[in-house]
């Protein structure tokens, strides 16, 4: 089955050609819908498909790599060429990353067709969705670095087409004043502030083919086994690729893309902005983490990365209104704590939290989708209120969102957030410090929440009368309600020992992490007491969070108001997201802005490009303006020339 691999990746190119092509011309948006979200489901069920067949075969001998066709060949030196093989790789890491792509894409593919119902983009939405789906699978299911990148900028391009979508409305976007900017501003800004870390993803892979002498995962893989840990070429390869990291998965300093990249609809939200794209860096560290083992300080800067943006974003999130932003700084701060757990080297928690994200996260940004489309567009909290009468299906199943966001058991984030945390405390590459800040961006999360859920769903009405709430057609909640079974029963994939489980995902990505951890000297802890301690902490402090949040919002309201007022420039701050955005401007924009325009533009462009061919168009109507005088028209002048002419030529004859 593994040879149908490359099926996966091209059924939904398939789809974004037959869209692209003809969709305006479909006047069925059932029809668009069923293409649409046809290629991905028949991707998901090859992908499932795959996936049995490796759960039949020895664990180590779960790789499988198809080799299509020959990309790049050429000579680059005397004795070195770059020889790049479109080939896509099946292991155990692959095709999870596959599942969920292809999983979750199906579902959200088939919510668009009623949030989308209506829109006079209707076809080009789903061209748009499927051309994303095929750069995510290039990506993850790449042989190699190039190939990767491939599919890295193609979720980057499609990012930037899908959150300009509705290129002629207004949206609050950070560093423009209020009511100047609009969608278009904000896939700009997306685009521009990734073009930073894809420029760190390309430096590292030079200074890989320059170390390894090739691109193919095997190859640079193979290579790292033989180097020693603190290798140099290691440390500047490592931190170039957590740089491109940084920009795809937006961490600390390049996040602030994300909460604006909201402008989109929200199953863009949903698929590309929590479920997918935003992850590519995860999985991309985690692909490479024998490189990284290799690279100590750099796993160090990752693990602090990560708990400094998994504590700041949940922080802003604590004070914001607008429903998706809530989600969006959400997203930043569970990416903060995947990255968390790989720079203490727990690659298997981070992949873990990655897969049981992928379910409540999408499902909170759906059901928050079906709020919006009850609302008639509105998405600010602070006027929704007593909604769970109306939509009760999306009450329930966002309800569950929230709890497994929050980390209750048995929900699916419990598993993987006290994973990540028992790992940030017990490794030897993590500490109490980083497990402490885990562990207060568990309550702040927990808080804000529900907050969210009780300001949107309980109390009273806070909407006028011309609006009328109501449930979301099937196309939509069927969706919600798999992913809610998803996000309650989803974290059981990965039991620890200390409940008696078999932590399955961490045996079945053991073979794609062993080199790393053979090479880190990872040993498994054999003590549990510690860990029912810790993890007894954080529920209560997760417990502790939701109490906060019902008891403010619901038993005392002018608990929130006094401390607003108490405590007026810690608001500001956090609702104006630490003024991240303003320094930016002030320090980068603006000066790249007024450096661009003096130096070259009017220095370099007008002054030099433009001078010189403004120099040589004045030389040529100089010149041309002495040979004019020549053309006097008279005859006796032409007869004087000719004579003048003959003389001068007997002269030179003469005198030579």
């Amino acid at each position: 089955m593994t040879s149908f691999a490359p099926y996966i990746v091209f059924l939904p190119f398939i789809g974004f050609l037959v869209l692209g092509l003809f969709g305006s011309r479909i006047k069925s948006e059932k029809l668009i819908g069923i293409i649409g979200s046809g290629v991905v489901g028949v991707s998901f069920a090859i992908a499932m498909a795959i996936f049995v067949q490796m759960v039949g075969e020895e664990p180590h001998a779960r790789k499988h790599v198809v080799e299509l066709f020959t990309w790049i060949s050429a000579f680059t030196g005397t004795a070195s060429s770059i020889h790049v093989v479109v080939a896509y790789q099946v292991d155990q890491l692959s095709i999870l990353m596959t599942l969920i792509v292809t999983g979750v894409g199906f579902l959200i593919h088939v919510y668009s067709i009623g949030y989308m119902h209506g829109d006079a983009g209707f076809w080009r939405f789903f061209a748009y969705l499927n051309l994303f789906i095929f750069a995510m699978l290039n990506l993850v299911l790449a042989d190699n670095f190039l190939l990767m990148f491939l599919g890295w900028e193609g979720v980057g391009l499609c990012s930037y087409l899908l959150i300009g979508f509705w290129y002629d409305r207004k949206f609050d976007v950070g560093g423009y004043a209020a009511g100047t900017a609009t969608t278009n501003d904000a896939a700009r800004k997306a685009f521009i502030v990734n073009r930073i870390g894809d420029f760190g993803f390309i430096l590292a892979m030079l200074l890989i083919f320059h170390t390894f002498g090739s691109l193919r995962f095997d190859s640079v893989f193979n290579g790292a086994e033989l180097m020693s840990i603190g290798n140099q070429a290691a440390f500047w390869i490592t931190l170039l690729l957590f740089v491109g990291a940084t920009g795809k998965s937006a961490q600390i300093p390049l996040f602030v893309w994300l909460p604006d990249a909201m402008a989109g609809p929200t199953p863009v939200s949903a698929l590309i902005h929590a479920a997918t794209m935003v992850t590519a860096g995860v999985y991309m560290v985690a692909r490479c983490s024998i490189l990284f083992a290799l690279a100590p300080t750099t796993l160090q800067v990752v693990a602090i990365i990560g708990a400094l943006t998994a504590i700041v974003a949940a922080s802003i999130g604590l004070v914001q209104n607008d429903i998706k932003k809530i989600l969006a700084y959400s997203t930043v701060s569970q990416l903060g704590y995947m990255f968390l757990a790989l720079g203490v080297a727990a690659f298997s928690a981070g992949i873990f939290h990655l897969t049981t994200h992928a379910f409540f996260k999408a499902l909170l940004f759906l059901g928050s989708g079906a709020v919006i489309h009850a609302m008639h567009d509105e998405q600010d909290i602070q006027k929704m209120g007593g909604l769970k009468k109306y939509l009760p299906t999306t009450y329930k199943t966002f309800l569950i969102g929230a709890i497994a966001i929050a980390g209750i058991f048995p929900f699916a984030g419990f598993f993987s957030k006290d994973e990540i945390l028992w790992k940030a405390f017990s490794s030897e590459h993590g500490s109490v410090v980083m497990w402490a800040i885990g562990v207060i961006g568990a309550g702040l999360t927990a808080f804000y929440m529900f907050r969210l859920v009780i300001l949107t769903f309980e109390g009273t009405f806070r909407f006028g009368e011309e609006v009328h709430p109501h449930e979301a057609p099937k196309t939509m909640t069927v969706p919600l309600i798999i992913l809610a079974f998803l996000s309650l029963v989803g974290g059981f994939i990965g039991v620890p020992k200390s409940f008696f489980g078999n932590n399955m995902i961490e045996h079945w990505l053991a073979p794609v992490f062993e080199p790393a951890s053979t090479k880190l000297l990872l040993i498994e802890e054999g003590v549990h007491a510690t860990e029912y301690v810790l993890m007894a902490l954080s529920l209560g402090i997760a417990a502790a969070g939701i109490y906060g949040a019902w008891k403010v919002y619901t038993k005392r309201p002018d608990i929130a108001e006094s401390l607003r007022n108490k405590y007026t420039k810690v608001y500001s701050l956090l609702l104006n997201k630490y003024f991240v955005d303003e320094v930016y401007d002030k320090t980068v924009v603006g000066p790249t802005v007024k450096l661009s325009e003096k130096l070259l533009w009017k220095g370099f462009d007008v002054a030099v490009i433009d001078g010189a061919l403004n120099g040589m168009a004045s030389l040529v109507s100089v010149t041309a303006l002495w040979f004019r005088k020549i053309q006097t028209g008279i005859a006796q002048t032409y007869a004087v020339v000719f004579v003048g002419g003959i003389v001068f030529v007997l002269a030179w004859l003469i005198l030579k």
